[in-house]
C-alpha cells in the first residue's frame, strides 16, 4: 500500500514531501525551501537506482536531490501530515519542472 506524507524541517524551513511503501521505506521525496516553494529536490528511488547501474548517479544527484535511506518510521521528530496521491503529484510535478528548468542553459 502506498502512502504519501509531509513534514516540516522548521530550523531549515523544508516541507519534505514523501511517497512510501508499505515498509514506510521513501520512493519519491520532494524538498520545497521556504518561503516561496524553491524546489531543493524530486528525486525517485527507481530513477536513481537506474542512475547507479548507469554510472550516472551523481550527475542525476545534481539536478534531482537524494531519497531518504531509513524509513520515515525511524526518524525521531517526524510529525506527518497524510496527503492524497492527487495532492503528492500535484507537488511532485511543480518541482520536477522547476529543477529541469534550472538545468536548460539560458538564452541570452
Amino acid at each position: 500500500m502506498t502512502r504519501w506524507v509531509r513534514c516540516f524541517w522548521d530550523e531549515e524551513g523544508v516541507w519534505f514531501y514523501f511517497e512510501l511503501d508499505k515498509d514506510g521505506y521513501v520512493m519519491r521525496q520532494v524538498e520545497l525551501q521556504e518561503p516561496g516553494s524553491k524546489a531543493l529536490a524530486a528525486a525517485w528511488l527507481a530513477e536513481s537506482q537506474g542512475a547507479q547501474r548507469d554510472g550516472r548517479l551523481a550527475e542525476y544527484e545534481s539536478v534531482y536531490g537524494l531519497i531518504a535511506e531509513l524509513p520515515i518510521s525511524e526518524w525521531e521528530g517526524h510529525d506527518p501530515q497524510w496527503l492524497s496521491a492527487h495532492e503528492f503529484e500535484t507537488v511532485w510535478s511543480q518541482a520536477r519542472r522547476q529543477l529541469q528548468d534550472r538545468q536548460r542553459p539560458q538564452l541570452s
